[in-house]
């Protein structure tokens, strides 16, 4: 189960990833920012997983 989870994290980093710069190139500050926040929440996830495979 772990592994989907990374696999679904890093999407979202990456969807985080285009939308912000789709934001940057549009001039939709907005969009932006979600996409930011998105790639924050990606990160988080990940990190959470990186600290589930520790204890393992």
């Amino acid at each position: 189960m772990s592994g989907i989870d990374k696999i679904k994290n890093k999407a979202e980093e990456l969807v985080g990833d285009a939308k912000e710069a789709i934001g940057k190139a549009t001039g939709n500050e907005e969009l932006q920012a979600e996409g930011q926040r998105d790639q924050a929440a990606g990160n988080t996830k990940q990190a959470g997983e990186k600290v589930k495979d520790v204890f393992k």
